[in-house]
């Protein structure tokens, strides 16, 4: 893959530039190639941090830290770089813990980036030439990468090369610069759409999967250690439960808890206070939301419980198709409240009964 140098005098026909790490580390910095940079040990730092740094405060996803910690102790004997890891999963799990999470056990620096800010070729290139041996590049959203970054990675993450043209026309000249051996980990919700050729590069795919709620209490108990705020544990359960198996919603709950005990209330946040607290916020013993309860609302009573096509639940809620089909429709089905046929959405009998109304006479199921 060419990259064309932003330098505005090409070299002379009859002269062969020389071409160095330090060299294109120079040119980067000098157009700004390099984006923002974070490490372990600054995100450490930031004021009332929660993200575990160590394996051994990292609560759940228990299969994959056995894998990993496999990996990680495999590498170290052999003194060679952890392979490159994709992980995928929904929004919310510890994507990007685990890649922290990582570096520091493999006593390295972590680079974070997203794959929208990769925009122009040079940007990965910025990146790739300042790692250090061993590093970790962690790429968020990496199903979002530009056909020419995602190319680029390719000999960068296979023979750990980068292929870069200096000059234009007749004087260009292909180079292939060597590159420190690092670890890159992408982190995606939605897996399948990587291209094949970007996925099989990849040594390890693990899946981040959702959390059982006596996982979530520990991490409720845990957060609240951290932000030094006193809660029960069956205050700790209330919020757990109420969370949709999702650590980062679990935390945010518990901010929201915490805001509200400290204004309305005083003492330690206990199931009553919780319960109060979420009910204001409308968050339901199940983790619905308004949003969840008006979409499953506007099914049963205006559609009859469906089949009603995704279309019409749109117009009828005021929301998009997209958020309606990524954000709400995943957990409902989940737990068992709506069911997706060839004709539509149907809402179950479950749902039915969560929300107080009374269960058709005739036996949902869906069509063959």
């Amino acid at each position: 893959m060419a990259i064309i140098s932003s330098k505005k005098q090409p070299p002379e026909p009859d002269r062969e530039p020389k071409q160095s790490r330090e060299s294109v580390k120079a040119a980067a910095a000098e157009d700004n190639l390099l984006q923002p940079e974070a490490d372990v040990d600054e995100l450490g730092k930031q004021e009332e941090s929660i993200r575990p740094q160590r394996f051994a405060d990292y609560i759940g996803q228990k299969d994959l830290k056995d894998v990993l910690d496999i990996a990680i102790k495999a590498a170290k004997s052999r003194g060679e770089v952890l392979d490159h890891l994709l992980l995928y999963g929904p929004p919310g799990l510890g994507k990007t813990t685990m890649a922290m999470i990582l570096a520091a056990e493999m006593e390295v620096n972590c680079k974070i980036t997203s794959a929208p800010a990769l925009e122009r070729p040079r940007d990965i290139v910025g990146l790739l030439v300042n790692l250090k041996p061993g590093d970790i590049l962690f790429i968020d959203e990496i199903h979002r990468l530009a056909r020419m970054t995602e190319e680029i990675l390719y000999p960068a993450m296979e023979d750990y090369r980068l292929d870069i043209t200096i000059g234009k026309g007749s004087s260009a000249r292909t180079r292939s610069l060597p590159l420190s051996k690092f670890t890159l980990v992408g982190a995606t919700t939605r897996v399948g759409a990587l291209t094949s050729p970007l996925r099989d590069r990849f040594g390890l795919i693990q899946k981040l999967r959702f959390y059982e709620v006596d996982e979530l209490n520990q991490i409720v108990l845990r957060t609240a250690q951290l932000l030094q705020t006193p809660i029960t544990e069956d205050g700790a359960t209330e919020i757990a439960r109420r969370s949709r198996g999702t650590p980062r919603i679990a935390n945010r709950l518990l901010k929201r808890v915490r805001d509200y005990a400290q204004v309305k209330l005083s003492g330690e946040i206990n199931e009553t206070v919780a319960a109060e607290a979420l009910h204001l916020f409308q968050v339901d013993p199940c983790g619905l939301d308004w949003t969840d309860r008006r979409m499953l609302s506007v099914i049963i009573e205006q559609f009859n419980g469906g089949p009603v096509g995704l279309e019409t639940i749109a117009a009828a809620t005021g929301e998009d198709t997209q958020t309606i089909e990524e954000v709400y429709e995943p957990y409902l089905m989940q737990i068992g409240y709506l069911q997706r046929t060839f004709r539509g959405r149907v809402a179950t009998p479950a749902a039915y009964k969560h929300l107080g109304f009374k269960p058709p006479n005739e036996q949902l199921s869906l069509l063959p």
